[in-house]
């Protein structure tokens, strides 16, 4: 097709503002898709994204439109997937940026926003569910206009749900959007915005073509990758597959590929020509790194072989997932896996219990830290086990992350104190109508386990919360190792900031205490930093009525049974062996 009737674009908001609704009413209204086919979050296509009302998968449609081919990008909203939201970003000219009448602009929007500003998006402002009776349409047009400096008549008020204008929505696309620019050369540029691997076709990557066109059966090249493939069929998404003989310049589509992995081709690879390669990729492509870690044993250790394999089937299609073997005294053998973020590992974890009908135990989430050793050589860990003899370090590094808040101006104070609580820094401070914006700086160890919901808590449920990584600073970090009458779990020990250590130690041993059972001997719960104890508990023992059997007064036959008691339980301390709960490995997740 000419690329003057082309509109590449995608849709923009925070989680649940509704951009899925919205996609499914304009592929009803081009008749995309017919009334009988139409479901709700038609694009959303995995279980775990209709039940959570989140879109996880990005995914692209082609719709037709008074003569004009429309290429739709439904893209994720949450903060782990913002890399895949940048690919796709670059892969349109024009972004719709839906904001919800009721909540107003959020953290994900303005992230969203300041991400389609990078690419020079054009941005069609939308506010979705009008109809409902808590909008407030004026003030989040206020909003909207401080936000991007837009005219009042160029934002459009919808409901997705009802389609109330979403007709305007798609004209606004055809008359104001920018069509794809032409370029002058004749080597292949594809951009590859995503990937996912097809149990019986292989891997399909959806790509948009900048430059030149791209033939079925043509041999292709990753360039960054540096593998070679077949485009063993081409076409576009209506939602579902139709063939084409080519994709030319300024389309949007899918190559199905002889590949056997999603690695040998990454979200934001640049696919090219084997016979007559490009010279220089597409800009913007980075090796996306996990950054929260967390052990998944299996409760039986006859199912490991069956997690292994079941995360290597997960691993085909999320180029992002890292595993490694891991062996624990108590829990057996596990793998330590590397996320983008907790939503990622949640997503993971569930699919893992309902697809391969697995039951886990899931370790305390940590980040990565950068070991700087007296030698000079530097080395990445994962977990706090990993660290080595403290004698031999010189340094240790730890993530830090920008975050952003946006939250009701009566809030400020509670937030800016947990902010502090979490060894956080506070670097601004602004307003947008009457709601403000708080950047800020932390460590992402301390946002991994309950920030999110002392946030939410704090502000009953009204702030909204986005984040990415900063850079590694060296702090004065320690290992804190637990010990169970005794003996130390590797399974259980964290890396934290030596004015936190003695806090979490009393407060993970007063957890301990609750979840570990009762024993017939005295168990010790300890933390400790290298040889010195910071906390203890004691878990009592169970007592038997030793005497009970005794029928007279005497003193000395009570004593004698109760002393051989004494020596009996003293035994079973020395010997006795200790039933750990698997939540005894997840009660750093909720500390409160």
């Amino acid at each position: 097709m000419n690329p003057s009737k082309i509109r590449n674009f995608c849709i923009i908001a925070h989680i649940d503002h509704g951009k899925s609704t919205l996609a499914d009413r304009m592929m009803e209204i081009t008749g995309t898709v017919s009334k009988r086919e139409m479901k709700a979050q038609l694009l959303d296509s995995m279980e775990l994204e209709r039940e959570k009302g989140i879109t996880i998968k990005l995914t692209p449609v082609q719709m037709h439109y008074k003569g004009y081919e429309l290429n739709l990008i439904d893209t994720p909203g949450h903060v782990d997937f913002s890399y895949e939201v940048s690919r796709s970003l670059q892969a349109v000219e024009t972004a719709i940026l839906v904001v919800d009448a009721t909540q107003g602009i959020q953290a994900q929007t303005l992230a969203n926003v300041y991400l389609a500003l990078e690419q020079d998006l054009y941005i069609i402002p939308v506010i979705n569910k009008i109809d409902l009776p808590a909008a407030d349409v004026e003030k989040v047009k206020k909003e909207i206009i401080n936000l991007l400096g837009c005219r009042e008549e160029e934002i459009i008020g919808v409901s997705a749900k009802t389609g109330l204008n979403v007709e305007q929505v798609l004209d606004a696309i055809v008359d104001r959007a920018p069509a794809p620019t032409e370029q002058k050369g004749n080597e292949l540029k594809a951009l590859i915005f995503d990937s996912y691997f097809d149990d019986y076709r292989g891997v399909v990557l959806y790509v948009r073509i900048f430059e030149g066109s791209l033939n079925k059966n043509d041999n292709i090249r990753m360039m960054a990758a540096e593998t070679n493939g077949i485009a063993l069929e081409i076409g576009t998404l209506n939602p579902e597959m139709r063939p084409k003989d080519a994709l030319e310049e300024g389309e949007i589509g899918y190559i199905v590929t002889n590949l056997k992995t999603t690695r040998e081709a990454k979200v934001g690879d640049t696919v090219t020509l084997q016979k007559s390669p490009a010279t220089m990729p597409l800009p913007g492509y980075k090796n996306v790194l996990p950054f929260v870690y967390a052990g998944f044993f299996p409760v039986s250790n006859e199912d490991y072989k069956t997690l292994k394999e079941a995360l290597e089937k997960l691993a085909l299609s999320d180029s992002a997932l890292q595993f490694e073997p891991e062996n624990s005294p108590i829990l057996g053998f596990g793998l330590r896996i590397g996320f983008l973020g907790l939503l990622h590992m949640d997503i993971i974890r569930e699919r893992l219990e309902r697809e391969f009908n697995l039951d886990l135990v899931v370790t305390n989430p940590s980040t990565n830290y950068q070991v700087v050793m007296n030698n000079g050589e530097e080395i990445d860990i994962k977990s706090a086990a990993d660290l080595p003899d403290v004698s031999e370090v010189k340094e240790i590094r730890e993530p830090w992350v920008k975050g952003e808040i946006i939250l009701p101006k009566s809030m400020i104070g509670a937030v800016l104190n947990l902010i502090v609580e979490k060894r956080g820094m506070q670097k601004n401070l602004g307003y947008i109508e009457d709601r403000a914006v708080i950047d800020f700086e932390a460590p992402m160890a301390n946002l991994l386990t309950d920030f999110y919901d002392q946030l939410k808590s704090i502000t009953s449920g009204y702030a909204s919360f986005n984040y990415e990584l900063s850079n590694y600073r060296a702090e004065d970090l320690v290992r804190v190792d637990f010990l169970i009458a005794g003996h130390k779990n590797d399974a259980l020990s964290v890396m934290c900031h030596r004015s936190e250590a003695d806090a979490i130690g009393r407060d993970v041993t007063k957890k301990l205490k609750d979840i570990i059972p009762r024993q017939n001997f005295e168990v010790a719960l300890q933390a400790a930093i290298g040889a010195r104890i910071i906390a203890r508990e004691t878990i009592g023992a169970y007592r038997k009525d030793v005497t009970v059997k005794i029928h007279t007064g005497d003193r000395d036959r009570k004593a004698k049974l109760l002393d051989k008691q004494k020596r009996g339980k003293a035994r079973m301390k020395r010997f006795g062996k200790i039933d750990i709960p698997s939540d005894a490995f997840t009660v750093m997740l909720k500390r409160n």
